[in-house]
């Protein structure tokens, strides 16, 4: 057959020949039914437009709209999966703005944490200890932790890597521990507890009890925390100790363009190792790539503009509104209820991994990335007497979002379960950080002084911008034009927290 030969042929006579080809009887053709479900239409209607082909082949117009809204879902979903990265390297920036950059300047919440600083739902009854490492520049690096701390070990894509603490393996006594490089190469000195990374950059979250008072926390942390690379152990540096109590610095990602911006500038930085093949390929689709220049053109640049809108409003939804199927249930404290109050791990799986335990469960990692730090699997155990467990409400009775200028009421049942003590915190919409207020430490509990009972031993909590008369030890501010939401924590939970035979009630819109 010539080339002058060839003819448009219709999808009938392309059966047609398909059968005669395949030797098939003429009774097997292929039906009209299946032939449109395999075929595309000259028109079809979607949400992005009309998209048009001719006998199947999309025109020029089409290709260029299919591909804005391709490049416009990778961004999101770039946005989405490299949240984590984002965030631990928007912790360790925060670290620097104080000044801790070496290993061995760490920074301590040594009058706690206020609502001073922007950082992801921190609490202001433990006291924080933050040291981070590059292993890039220190090679093998050393963290002797003191005894009595409780913390972990993260990568630079907020995985779990090891516990500090009675979860850990110095069982809360103390101990040295020798974090390894990627690509490191020896011999492994002895009388350590090995942690071996994935990646450079490591943060190490550790929190340490003030039973017996501030002073004596921190002193215990600045008498035996020692950091330093392993090629220093002979002559380690000395230890600088950076106060971030009542100081303003920044710990969380952006939520604009530049949230691509600071994700390659964390990709150039890191091991190529730190993510897998497929997420390495999404981001390169979007031209985000190791060893490359980030330079999108104009177009590319408002497509990410937008796509970042779109993923942000995503995670928010996400956090506050999280679906009620079988993939999110599990956030609920009481699923089988209408209530509002979450956890912060669907189903209590720090690594988002399903029920099954192999299969991703991407709204999870959203639903606990976007508004809180420090993965372990010590935080999602929850045993009677020890440790801490907490509720997070992000809505009222109605499922609405909480309005600064309106007046709400919590009511707790009498003898709240916690045997250290109980606490509500207070965080701000948009930062997810402690709502800056007239109270220093938005946070009213059991240890505020003058709390007021209930004649049956319970107690009702008010959030309003002026305190209800006779309730101000019961109150904690809030800001017209401002949102918020409220972490309920429960220090050493006892069993009716554990067994959910004591609840807190609903927060409710007082008329």
């Amino acid at each position: 057959m010539k080339k002058s030969d060839f003819r448009i042929i219709s999808s009938t006579a392309l059966v047609s020949l398909f059968t005669l080809f395949a030797g098939l009887p003429a009774a097997a053709q292929v039906s009209k039914e299946v032939l449109d479900s395999i075929s595309t239409p000259d028109q079809v209607e979607t949400s992005i437009g009309t998209l048009k082909f001719l006998d199947g082949a999309p025109s020029p117009e089409t290709a260029e709209m299919v591909y804005d809204y391709l490049d416009t879902m990778r961004g999101v979903d770039a946005f989405l999966k490299g949240m984590p990265g984002a965030s631990l390297q928007a912790l360790i920036h925060g670290n620097h703005e104080v000044g801790a950059l070496e290993c061995h300047q760490v920074m301590i919440m040594d009058k706690l944490m206020d609502s001073t600083s922007l950082f992801l739902t921190g609490n202001t009854s433990t006291m924080y200890v933050i040291p981070t490492l590059n292993l890039k520049r220190d090679g093998a690096t050393v963290v002797e932790a003191p005894p009595g701390m409780l913390g972990a070990f993260n990568d630079a894509w907020f995985r779990y890597m090891q516990d500090i603490g009675p979860a850990g393996p110095d069982k809360g006594k103390g101990g040295k521990y020798l974090v390894l490089p990627p690509d490191f190469k020896g011999e492994i000195a002895e009388g350590y507890f090995v942690v071996q990374a994935k990646t450079y950059n490591v943060w190490v979250f550790m929190r340490a009890s003030i039973a017996k008072g501030l002073e004596a926390a921190a002193k215990n942390v600045k008498e035996s925390l020692r950091i330093y690379p392993l090629s220093k152990k002979d002559n380690p540096p000395i230890m600088e100790f950076i106060s971030g109590s009542f100081v303003s610095f920044n710990t969380i990602h952006a939520n604009n363009y530049l949230f691509y911006e600071h994700l390659n500038e964390w990709i150039q930085e890191e091991h190529l190792d730190m993510l897998d093949p497929e997420t390495r390929g999404l981001f390169a689709s979007i031209g985000i790539e190791k060893g490359k220049p980030f330079s999108p053109d104009e177009r590319m640049k408002n497509i990410l503009t937008d796509a970042v809108k779109i993923a942000n409003a995503t995670a928010r939804s996400i956090v506050w509104h999280p679906r009620t199927d079988e993939t999110m249930k599990g956030v609920r404290i009481y699923p089988d209820t209408d209530s509002a109050w979450l956890m912060g791990w669907v189903d209590k799986n720090v690594f988002f991994n399903g029920k099954d335990g192999q299969t991703m469960n991407s709204d999870a990692r959203v639903m606990f990335h976007y508004p809180y730090t420090a993965v372990t699997p010590a935080m999602a155990v929850s045993k009677a007497g020890v440790g801490s467990d907490y509720g997070i409400a992000y809505v009222d009775s109605n499922k609405r979002p909480f309005d600064g200028s309106q007046v709400y009421k919590l009511h707790l049942p009498a003898n709240p379960p916690a045997k250290a003590f109980w606490a509500l915190t207070m965080y701000d919409n948009q930062t997810r950080s402690q709502l800056q207020t007239s109270q220093k430490f938005p946070t009213v509990g059991s240890q505020t002084e003058g709390l007021k009972k209930n004649a049956d031993g319970s107690y009702d909590i008010y959030f309003s911008p002026e305190p209800p008369k006779g309730f101000e030890n019961n109150w904690l501010a809030t800001v017209p034009g401002k949102g918020w939401f409220v972490a309920l924590r429960m220090y050493a939970p006892l069993e009716p927290w554990i067994e959910k035979t004591w609840r807190p009630g609903e927060i409710e819109l007082v008329k």
